[in-house]
């Protein structure tokens, strides 16, 4: 987490009210661009958001004409600061099914702090209850409005609408109309991908732009490979051929494809599995058959650490076909860790790109595991070291971020 300090007057911290609080003052009043970030994809445990907020952040710091606001949801309301960045957490009931995401209720509350904050642009980061707090607090003000598309959720309905019943494609053509009333609330929609961008366009969701995410080069590197041995040791794992998954325990991540798939893939290889995170599927993929020869790590709240894990294995696998983008797979390559992905969604693109794995026909257990026998008899060296060259040259976050702040003021200038 950013280094963030507790804003609240004494002794108020337990039962702070944002919507009657008097709100300190804003940061930085002459900065030339000031960017509100509201989303409800941010928790304690949650990732690609999440980084992407707190290295954004980490950017307006270094930066004296910027300034950021984020309003998130948490267990009560609190106020955090840092140079140039405030960050609102507003009381939100959990997602029941969803855990750790809440929603964001908490209209009065946004309401007055987007009034007080008084940011040039915001941009919204998920599609549940946050787009329309915005609507409702941007309706007496003139504030630009951004959506980032990080979640591509009527395919989450629907993966694959051809193979669907009637009833689930009937959901997702909701979710895009859904999605159609979004994009015409705000100025442009910002995908991460080409999959996403093609995807908002067949839907008929204009003003796209195509924007990318980051990695932060120093953090995630090979160097890191010089200390795998004793990360394995320290884990429990394994001497020989080891894969990584690392992401969300969630059913649309498909992570029971690559259980499925492994069994196979270990006895034709040796290479074992370890599974880093957490989600709501947790239990029930460790309920299934050959989940007890997987190695369960729980979500690293420490980012050095899970660098290290990264570079500590000798692939690192995205079943998902439905990436967005794929924050943890561009990390793992930075790493010099090879990857292994579905052939459709935004990891594809990265594998495409960077020539650095490859990937199997999605939604295919028999596919997988054959590309995973064939990826790991291959010059992972050779991979890997081609994954941390294509990361350098397109993805260190100050060029990204650069691009999106850009993308603001192009917003603002039209």
């Amino acid at each position: 987490m950013l280094n963030l300090e507790v804003v609240a007057p004494a002794g108020t911290r337990a039962s702070l009210d944002i919507a009657r609080l008097e709100l300190p003052p804003r940061l930085r009043p002459g900065a030339e661009l000031g960017v509100l970030d509201i989303t409800e994809f941010f928790g304690d445990t949650t990732g690609g958001v999440r980084t992407y907020l707190l290295q954004k952040a980490r950017y307006v710091q270094r930066r004296a004409e910027l300034r950021q606001a984020i309003v998130v949801p948490g267990a009560r309301d609190e106020i955090l600061e840092a140079t140039g960045v405030r960050c609102y957490r507003l009381h939100g009931p959990s997602v029941p099914t969803q855990k750790p995401y809440r929603f964001m209720l908490a209209t009065r509350s946004t309401s007055r702090i987007v009034a007080h904050e008084r940011p040039d642009l915001i941009e919204v980061g998920s599609t549940w209850f946050a787009p329309w707090l915005v609507h409702l607090a941007t309706r007496r003000a003139d504030v630009p409005v951004a959506w980032f598309y990080h979640s591509n959720f009527p395919r989450v309905v629907a993966p694959w609408p051809e193979r669907a019943g009637a009833a689930r494609r009937r959901a997702a053509d909701l979710a895009w109309r859904y999605v159609r009333r979004l994009g015409r609330m705000v100025r442009a929609t910002l995908a991460p991908s080409d999959f996403v961008a093609g995807e908002l366009a067949r839907a008929g969701v204009e003003r796209v732009v195509r924007v990318s995410l980051g990695v932060d080069l120093d953090r995630f590197h090979p160097r890191r490979r010089e200390r795998a041995a004793a990360m394995r040791r320290r884990h429990g794992l394994p001497d020989g051929p080891l894969a990584i998954y690392v992401g969300r325990l969630a059913a649309e991540k498909e992570v029971a494809l690559l259980l499925d798939a492994w069994e196979d893939v270990e006895r034709r290889t040796g290479a074992r599995l370890a599974l880093v995170g957490d989600g709501p599927a947790r239990r029930r993929l460790r309920r299934r058959a050959g989940s007890e020869r997987c190695f369960w790590l729980p979500y690293q709240h420490d980012r050095d650490h899970l660098a290290d894990l990264l570079a500590a294995v000798d692939l690192a696998v995205s079943p998902c076909s439905i990436e967005t983008f794929g924050l943890s797979a561009l990390e793992a390559l930075a790493c010099g860790t090879p990857l292994l992905s579905a052939d459709r969604g935004g990891v594809a693109e990265t594998v495409d790109r960077s020539g650095a794995g490859s990937v199997f026909a999605s939604g295919d257990v028999g596919a997988l595991a054959e590309a995973a026998v064939r990826l790991l008899g291959a010059d992972l060296r050779a991979l890997g070291a081609a994954g941390r060259r294509y990361a350098e040259a397109h993805h260190g976050w100050d060029a990204v971020l650069t691009r999106i702040f850009d993308v603001y003021r192009g917003i603002l200038e039209s």
